[in-house]
This record gives structure tokens, C-alpha cells and sequence, in this order.
């Protein structure tokens, strides 16, 4: 384990390769089974809620058909994610050129939102996990091997594809403690491929 500030880091972020291929993987990690959406930080509801008018633009009519019926969040306070539509999509995913896409983060770069999408969606493949204190954990699935093969072959580690959203978590003093104690980990280990679990 790795400790940076009052957060553990699973060693195996500081070794493994990643970076998204959405031509092969399709965003799949947008529409899984499983009946359950992004998982949400309680603080991100009422930001979801906001977005709503605006995201609502890009969705089919499948999608906006769901967010009139069953709404856009669902859960209870420490246990909220969005509404999935027929147990797979998010509520909130739209289609462009055959890849799953967020229309609350297709919203925020076409400027008409300051609120980008849940920290959960820009973090993944990394989880965060509550215990006694703040767990983080790559969750490794068959779906994101495109990004695993994308990463090794680019020389990309996953926690500086992550960079961005790390940063919004974390704040860039902690990313920066995070890099270094990462780098130092992996020091003398290739990046290689890792085994596929669920």
C-alpha cells in the first residue's frame, strides 16, 4: 500500500497502463449491467439536478423518456448514483458515431455547464472506497482492456492518464506526493498487462 496525505493508494496504480481507447471499447464503462449508475458524492446531487435542463438537449428520446419517468438520481444520502436505463446506460448517455458519450460532460465542454460530470465517471478506472479512511483502487474489467493494451503500448501509467481528475479530487499538492511515491513504487517495473477480474 501506498499512504499519500490520509488516502491509501492500491500499489498496483503505481505500475499499471492505461489510456482510454473509446474507438474499441465504445464507453462501455457508460453502459454496463448491472441496474445502477455513477455512483454520486451526496454533494454532487444537487449539481446533477442543475444539469438537467441542459443535458437533457442531447438525449434520445429512449433517455428523456426515463428522466421524465423515473428521474435522474436515485439512492439515499451516502449511497446515491444515477438512473440507469434498462439496467445498463446511464440516463445521461448519448451516442455519437457508435461510442456511449455523457451529455452533462458533452454540455460543459460546449460551455453551457461549469459542472463537468460525477467525479466517480472521471476518476475510472479508479474507485474510491470508504473505510476507517479513504481507500483508492483500480478496478480492473474485460471492457477496459482496449485501454489497458492503448496504455502499455503508449507508455502511459494510469495515475498520469488521471491527472486531471486526481487534481480535482485531491487538490495538486497531493497529486504531486501521489506521482512521486507512484513513480518511486514502479521504480525498476515495466508496465505490464494486468490480469483481467471482476
Amino acid at each position: 500500500m501506498i499512504t499519500v496525505g490520509n488516502i491509501t493508494v492500491d500499489e498496483d496504480i503505481a505500475s499499471a497502463p492505461f489510456a482510454c481507447d473509446l474507438k474499441k471499447c465504445h464507453g462501455a464503462c457508460c453502459t454496463m449491467a448491472g441496474g445502477r449508475g455513477a455512483p454520486l458524492e451526496d454533494s454532487e446531487v444537487e449539481q446533477i439536478m442543475k444539469a438537467v435542463p441542459i443535458a437533457k438537449e442531447y438525449l434520445s428520446k429512449e433517455h428523456l423518456a426515463v428522466l421524465e419517468s423515473d428521474g435522474c438520481v436515485e439512492g439515499e444520502a451516502g449511497d446515491y448514483t444515477t438512473v440507469c436505463v434498462d439496467n445498463r446506460a446511464c440516463v445521461f448517455v448519448y451516442y455519437s458515431e457508435g461510442i456511449a458519450r455523457c451529455s452533462i460532460e458533452k454540455a460543459y465542454l460546449d460551455g453551457k455547464l461549469g459542472f463537468r460530470k460525477p467525479i466517480s465517471c472521471h476518476l475510472y478506472p479508479i474507485r474510491v472506497a470508504e473505510f476507517d479512511k479513504q481507500r483508492i483502487y483500480y478496478q480492473r474489467i474485460s471492457e477496459c482492456s482496449p485501454g489497458r493494451s492503448k496504455g502499455k503500448r503508449d507508455g502511459t501509467p494510469l495515475y498520469e492518464f488521471l491527472r486531471e481528475p486526481l487534481i480535482r479530487k485531491y487538490g495538486e499538492q497531493w497529486y504531486l506526493e501521489f506521482v512521486s511515491k507512484c513513480r518511486a513504487a514502479a521504480s525498476g517495473l515495466d508496465l505490464p498487462e494486468a490480469s483481467e477480474n471482476r
